[in-house]
């Protein structure tokens, strides 16, 4: 009898026993999500960045070598949180950059619409407690919040960005104050405000204030660590000073290095750096120039750590209050590393000049607006190409951890699994680890949205997860993944427009093209892109935007 049988035993005696209220032995859920962080900056996945508290969950637990989001983050969180294909959630495009085309449309919303039932909502009906605090950006509303999709108790951040500080800038010249809401309505944040730390303490009081309930938990912790502006508290500043002086390259060497030691890619596997040719290397900067981009390096690799420091204490209070064991705990990026610059967004190259001070001083400082573009964007996606935005794996390959002690499988524990595995997987998981059927086609007497994805038991069972085709489609960039193969279609001058075939498994890193030599595959896949679209309702159009489709490094655009 397999471990998640004797488990979903275990819960039903718990929920039909006559003391099921005073001790619900179902486990507790926390899923924590960082922004924008590239597939390769944790010390565990071969960064050089210190992130004891996650690698410490990666030595309990497994590493998913192969997972993927959308491209962008509201998409994505879109996925995670209702378990179907953002196109159908709401999110066929993020709210802010709708095109004249999709507007109106069903599935671009720009919100998480309501055909959809959050794991929020399904756990709270099943008697679970529901808490998330940070990043939200699926609605701006009260009528959208997290108050109204499943969330007991919930701090969010509305849009997709702001300063990390208590200023409360967004990141968008057109809507320049970062919006917050508790629990539905709308608050400032308190002074002396750092993101990342708040978000945890505020998760932390949630718990704490609900211990006398004993019900299980699922909480959401959203970081907006470390999207852009890049900032870190005074005392942290400094903690990567000098260490990335030498430039891009040796830190992506050692990297690679470091990932084929861990398993995390194979030892013949060779970086696919799309840009390298387009974009200035380190020797053609000038001495100015190469001094901010190792500051800007700093400062993220700051965030990283600090955000890794206040998840080391979230881990440390669920320890000392006998709820660690019993806690399925998963950590995720929400897509690949971010080289777009903010100044492409409306306005904000006049915004940056007028309110923000960008002198190398005070960069990470409260007042300064930075990113760290996208020479080291790529280097954060080592070994794969390009970065968030794009259908390309290094826009949707993702760091992911799974730690379970509750889980006592021993065979897991510090493994790298190499399965297909999907951020709409996340929220069937849960639901089969609570005992929760299966969403149907009602909700509370309404229609809704069946889910996709697909639970991730049979990898925490140590067998294969079934092969799938799934696809993806942002700004009109494309891809369809089938078992061990890709195609792609990616806009000029990041692609040719044409569709391209990749066998993943022979080349995961995207560097040859078989679409001319294998002519029945490249058939094959077309016909599974057809159904997916139609199925999802991914529509065509012209995109008229210069975020992520013009990418720039001081003087040198890649062309």
């Amino acid at each position: 009898m397999s471990w998640m049988t004797h488990l979903t035993l275990a819960l039903m005696v718990a929920v039909c026993s006559p003391a099921a209220m005073a001790a619900d032995e179902r486990p507790n859920f926390l899923i924590i999500v960082a922004d924008d962080l590239g597939y390769s900056d944790l010390g565990s996945f071969g960064g050089e960045i210190s992130t004891p508290s996650l690698d410490s969950l990666a030595r309990d637990g497994v590493r998913l070598g192969n997972f993927h989001t959308a491209p962008t983050c509201s998409p994505t969180r879109a996925m995670m949180l209702s378990g179907a294909d953002s196109h159908v959630a709401g999110l066929g495009n993020m709210g802010e950059l709708l095109q004249p085309f999709q507007q109106g449309r069903p599935g671009y919303e720009g919100y998480l619409n309501e055909r959809m039932v959050t794991v929020g909502q399904v756990l709270q009906d099943a008697g679970y407690n529901t808490y998330t605090t940070g990043k939200w950006h699926l609605g701006r509303t009260e009528e959208t919040s997290p108050k109204a999709r499943g969330f007991d108790r919930s701090f969010i951040l509305v849009q997709g960005g702001a300063s990390h500080f208590d200023d409360q800038h967004a990141i968008i010249a057109k809507d320049p104050k970062a919006i917050y809401r508790e629990d539905g309505k709308q608050v400032e944040v308190p002074k002396g405000f750092y993101s990342s730390e708040f978000y945890t303490n505020r998760l932390i009081d949630y718990i704490e204030a609900d211990k006398a309930s004993n019900k299980p938990f699922m909480a959401v912790l959203s970081y907006t660590a470390p999207h852009w502006p890049l900032h870190a508290p005074d005392d942290w500043l400094d903690k990567y000073k000098g260490r990335y002086d030498a430039g891009y390259e040796p830190i992506r060497q050692a990297r690679l290095e470091r990932q084929k030691q861990l398993g995390i890619v194979a030892a013949d596997t060779t970086p696919n750096t799309p840009m390298a040719k387009g974009l200035p290397n380190w020797s053609q900067l000038s001495d100015e120039q190469r001094k901010r981009e190792a500051r800007n390096m700093e400062i993220y690799a700051a965030m990283v750590s600090n955000m890794d420091y206040h998840i080391g204490r979230l881990l440390q209070y669920l320890e000392k209050t006998g709820k660690l064991d019993n806690t399925f705990i998963v950590f995720i990026s929400d897509n690949g590393a971010d080289g777009n610059s903010p100044l492409d967004l409306p306005g904000n190259k006049e915004w940056f000049a007028s309110e923000f001070d960008n002198s190398l001083k005070n960069l990470g400082h409260k007042g300064s607006y930075a990113d760290y573009g996208p020479q080291w964007a790529q280097v954060s996606s080592t070994p794969y190409p390009l970065f968030k935005g794009f259908t390309n794996e290094g826009g949707i390959r993702a760091p992911a951890i799974i730690s379970a002690k509750m889980l006592k499988k021993a065979h897991l524990q510090g493994t790298v699994n190499k399965d297909m595995v999907h951020v709409m997987d996340l929220m069937p998981t849960l639901l089969d680890l609570a005992g929760v059927p299966a969403l149907g086609k009602t909700f509370h007497g309404r229609p809704v949205q069946t889910i996709s994805g697909k639970s991730m038991r049979p990898l925490l069972e140590g067998q294969a997860m079934a092969e799938r085709q799934i696809g993806w489609e942002l700004f009109g960039r494309k891809a369809l993944r089938k078992g061990d193969w890709k195609i792609t279609l990616v806009n000029p001058p990041y692609g040719t427009a044409n569709w391209q075939l990749y066998n993943l498994k022979a080349d995961p890193t995207e560097s040859r093209d078989l679409s001319q030599a294998e002519p029945a595959k490249m058939k094959e896949m077309l016909v599974a892109w057809d159904q997916y679209a139609k199925e999802n309702n991914v529509l065509d159009g012209k995109f008229d935007l210069k975020y992520g489709f013009e990418t720039c490094l001081y003087e040198y655009c890649f062309k």
